[in-house]
């Protein structure tokens, strides 16, 4: 039986990977009035109840998913399994001809990713990356503001993600104490993924990290310089032993799971015409004053409207699109894979020292 919603038919979506984050597009697909779940796919015995709590098959692998012929074939999966996994499951998505909307990091190594890139380039097949900071209504307008030209040329952008994680968050996961646990790849990922959709693309970075609080295998905090391409510079604070409030979590309110300090920012960007707050939406800008630009003259302050929307439903909606063949993906594979290079040049650059250009990272 076809099911219908206002605007067509219902998307039938499978989710692979029944932890965290895919319990919460379980949610999101099964509150939404354009998506039904049509199956769990997990090799964990607790996802077989889960499915069952659900109402839905329960498949131990996407092998197993694709040979059944007993239910219908989902339009789309949603891959939220181990990051080790995500380039041979959508390599498998690949074959069959399935989208899929994969969640971040595109791929765990930038060989892996570029592996995928060309499986893609051979078979095109409609796939989405799921970096849902993408479809935030708060960067997207922050994007509009650096692309229209008001800021002027731009010159300098300063970041920070700085959190506390508690000790119940390492001793959930002794790995997370380890060589790859740090933020640099738990967290930066979203970080540089935002700037170079803000500020376009890095051309080189410098970074140094320590350890000195924790004490642990992994850097607890990192400063990283960055270049772009157009010639402005940057600089990103990351930590995750710092009591702040200065992080996209903690400054944004879209995930109500943390408390939200709505006057802090976490991004500033400054070009030769004016400034913005990221993500408060402050400008200060001299294009409506009528006077040459110059430390002595006033700034017009500005606050800027925004209709909030969730990026994580929006996310959905547009992967909804993709698979009607309504849109092409607002991050594809290959781009996705330049912030993983984004992270890769970082590490690179923690281990030796040295400035590390983004075309150097194969």
């Amino acid at each position: 039986m076809n099911m219908t919603f206002a605007d067509g038919p219902v998307v039938r979506l499978a989710v692979a990977g029944a932890g965290q984050i895919g319990r919460r597009h379980i949610e999101l697909i099964q509150a939404s009035a354009r998506t039904c779940l049509s199956a769990v796919v997990d090799p964990m015995p607790a996802s077989v109840a889960l499915a069952g709590s659900l109402g839905v098959p329960h498949f131990p692998s996407l092998d197993a998913l694709f040979a059944q012929q007993a239910f219908p074939r989902p339009a789309g999966v949603v891959l939220a399994t181990p990051n080790h996994l995500h380039v041979p499951d959508s390599l498998l998505c690949v074959e069959q001809g399935m989208p899929a909307l994969i969640e971040k990091p595109v791929a765990d190594t930038v060989a892996a990713g570029r592996q995928l890139a060309e499986a893609l380039a051979k078979k095109p097949v409609p796939m989405l990356v799921g970096h849902h900071r993408r479809h935030s209504s708060t960067l997207l307008r922050a994007r509009e503001v650096v692309s229209s030209g008001r800021l002027g040329r731009l010159v300098t952008v300063m970041g920070s993600a700085q959190f506390y994680k508690p000790d119940s968050y390492f001793e959930q996961g002794a790995w997370r104490k380890e060589a790859g646990g740090g933020p640099v790849l738990i967290n930066l990922i979203h970080e540089m993924d935002n700037l170079r959709y803000l500020c376009g693309e890095l051309e080189a970075v410098h970074a140094m990290a320590s350890s000195a609080v924790r004490g642990f295998a992994v850097e607890d905090t990192a400063v990283i310089n960055m270049k772009f391409a157009s010639g402005a510079l940057g600089t990103f604070t990351l930590s995750d032993t710092a009591a702040s409030p200065r992080s996209w979590e903690q400054t944004s309110g879209e995930d109500p799971a943390y408390p939200r300090y709505a006057t802090e920012d976490c991004y500033f960007i400054a070009g030769t015409q004016g400034s913005l707050a990221v993500p408060t939406l402050r400008t200060w800008t001299y294009d409506a004053s009528g006077a040459a630009p110059g430390w002595w003259t006033p700034f017009t302050e500005e606050t800027l409207a925004l209709d909030a929307v969730d990026p994580l439903r929006a996310q959905l909606d547009h992967f909804c699109d993709l698979i009607a063949g309504k849109t092409a993906p607002i991050i594809t594979v290959a781009d996705a894979l330049q912030s993983l290079c984004a992270v890769e040049a970082v590490r690179r650059s923690m281990a030796t020292g040295q400035t590390v250009a983004l075309r150097d990272v194969v």
